[in-house]
C-alpha cells in the first residue's frame, strides 16, 4: 500500500492544493519583521497558554496551515491531544482548562472577531484578574500576531500537513 506524505493511504484523499504565492520569498522583509515580532509576542508567556490561543484564534480564521502547526508545537510541548479537541468547544468544556486559560481564550476570541464590536469591558477585565499589566500586553501581542500569520496564510494558501515541531515558518 502506497502511503502519502500524511501517513494516509495515497488513493481516496483529496488532492493537496497548491498555494497562491509564496508570500515569505516574494516580501521577505516582511517575513523577517513577522519572525521578529513573533519572537518578541511570546516573551514571558506560558508556551502552553500561547499554543491553545493560537489554536483558537487559527480555529476562528480557519487557518489549516496554522492549526497543522500550532496543534503539533503544542502536543510537542506536552499539551494533551483532549484539550486541544476540546478548544473549539470550550465553552462546554471549560473543566479542560485553568481560569487564567478560559480568561485568555475569551479574549483571544474578542481580538479576533472584531467584526462583532469592540473588546468587552467585562472580557478585558476577566483576563487583567489573570495576568498582570506587561504579560497583558504580551497576551495582546501574541493575539495579534497569530491573527497577522492568519491572514497571510489564509489569504495566500499555505498548505498544511508538512510542518514538524522545531520547523518554524512563524
Amino acid at each position: 500500500m502506497t502511503m502519502n506524505d500524511h501517513n494516509r493511504p495515497a488513493s481516496g484523499y483529496a488532492p493537496e492544493h497548491s498555494p497562491r504565492m509564496q508570500w515569505a520569498e516574494l516580501a521577505p522583509d516582511v517575513f523577517k519583521a513577522m519572525v521578529r515580532l513573533e519572537a518578541a509576542s511570546r516573551k514571558g508567556l506560558d508556551p502552553i497558554l500561547a499554543e491553545l490561543v493560537k489554536i483558537r484564534s487559527s480555529q476562528l480564521n480557519h487557518c489549516a496551515f496554522c492549526l497543522d502547526m500550532h496543534t503539533k508545537d503544542a502536543l510537542a510541548a506536552g499539551e494533551s491531544i483532549e484539550r486541544i479537541v476540546q478548544l473549539s468547544a470550550w465553552e462546554e468544556s471549560r473543566h479542560f482548562y485553568t481560569e487564567k486559560e478560559i480568561a485568555a481564550i475569551e479574549l483571544t476570541e474578542a481580538v479576533t472577531v472584531l467584526t462583532d464590536g469592540f473588546v468587552p469591558d467585562d472580557v478585558y477585565e476577566r483576563a487583567a484578574k489573570h495576568f498582570d499589566e506587561a504579560e497583558l500586553a504580551q497576551l495582546i501581542a501574541a493575539i495579534t500576531v497569530i491573527n497577522a500569520w492568519n491572514r497571510f496564510a489564509v489569504s495566500t494558501r499555505m498548505v498544511p500537513g508538512h510542518y514538524a515541531p522545531g520547523d518554524r515558518k512563524h
